[in-house]
Formats: C-alpha cells, sequence, structure tokens
C-alpha cells in the first residue's frame, strides 16, 4: 500500500531549492556528498518533523512539530537531507547534512511501502534518547504538521537507535513509548535507583 507523505509548506521546499541553486545563500559548507553529486539534486519525499518532548504517566504525548525534512536525490538514491524551521518570516532552510539516518530513512520507507495498511510517514525525535523514528501515522488524510502518536500508529526506530531497541522493527506506540519513557526518565539519566 503506498505511504501518503504529507505536502509540505510551499514556502519550505522554496527555501530548500534555493539553498541548493545557490551555495552563498546558505551559511554553512554543503556536505560532501552534495559536493561530490554528479547530476542534478532534487528534494524529494518532505517529512514533518516532530520532537517528543515528554509522556504523561496516563500515556499522552506531548508533541511539537520541529520543521520538515526533505531527502536530497541525486539519480535514485538519497546523498542527504536538508532541514527547515519555522521562523518569525516563515519556513526557512536551516541545514543541509548527511549521515546514517538517510540510509536508514530510506530503508524504514521502503519498508513501510510494503506493509498492508496505508499510512501517511513522518519522523518522531526522541532528543533525551538521541533517536529519530519514522512514525508512520494510521491517518493518510491527516495534517502532517499536527497531531499526536496514536496507540495504533507505528514507531520505527531508526539506525543507529539506542542500545537494547532494534532498528527498523516497528513498534505500536503503546508498545514502544513507555520503554522510550522509562529510559529518558529524569531518575534514570541521573542514575538514581529505577
Amino acid at each position: 500500500m503506498p505511504l501518503h507523505v504529507p505536502p509540505a509548506p510551499a514556502p519550505a521546499l522554496r527555501s530548500v531549492l534555493t539553498a541548493l541553486s545557490s551555495p552563498t545563500a546558505v551559511s554553512e559548507a554543503r556536505t560532501p556528498s552534495l559536493l561530490l553529486a554528479q547530476g542534478p539534486l532534487s528534494p524529494e519525499l518532505p517529512l514533518p518533523v516532530h520532537v517528543l518532548d515528554r509522556v504523561t504517566p496516563d500515556g499522552a504525548t506531548a508533541t511539537r512539530l520541529a520543521g520538515w525534512r526533505f531527502l536530497i536525490r541525486t539519480g535514485d538514491r538519497a546523498v542527504a537531507a536538508a532541514d527547515t524551521v519555522l521562523t518569525a518570516d516563515g519556513w526557512a532552510f536551516s541545514r543541509f547534512f548527511e549521515g546514517p539516518y538517510i540510509p536508514s530513512t530510506e530503508l524504514a520507507l521502503r519498508q513501510a511501502e510494503a506493509m498492508a495498511q496505508p499510512y501517511q510517514p513522518r519522523l518522531l525525535s526522541v532528543p533525551g534518547l538521541y533517536m529519530l523514528t519514522l512514525w508512520l501515522h494510521g491517518d493518510p488524510a491527516a495534517d502532517g504538521a499536527t497531531g499526536h502518536p496514536a496507540a495504533t500508529d507505528l514507531l520505527v526506530p531508526l539506525a543507529p537507535a539506542p542500545p537494547g531497541i532494534a532498528a527498523h522493527r516497528p513498534h505500536r506506540v503503546t508498545e514502544l513509548l513507555p520503554v522510550l519513557t522509562h529510559r529518558s526518565s529524569p531518575s534514570r539519566l541521573l542514575g538514581s535507583p529505577a
């Protein structure tokens, strides 16, 4: 079943296209993969990036939209990603980057494409664990910029995942969030007894 990728805000896409076409438009150097890329570069698969700020004792999540991420492709593969953020003036290019999350995101998206149920792909960052997941939202028609993980949504940890959490294994939100909450609780981070 195909994934239903939500449309990114047009200004976010324009800011990435501008950064790709004009090296002077960005404040930092391009990544090595972008500098060595042969052929045209195109931003594809815009994914809203949500941040998991906290999970309440009753299991409710507090998430916020942090930006939109575009995979930058040349030919048939992604060589980097571009992040955009919402500023007082609207959506703006933030940075290019590369690393293990790029191929891991592509793999997780390919795996999700093979699932029977349609999903809307998003990214969910868990800063307390230095963890990024592909969030497969069960309502493909939802606004990708809003909402919280539903109990039936899937979270697919991207590699590198924290120790003890398998990368690329889909988990129901109700299965994975308690593990994440326990691992990132202040008492665990400070070394206090659990």
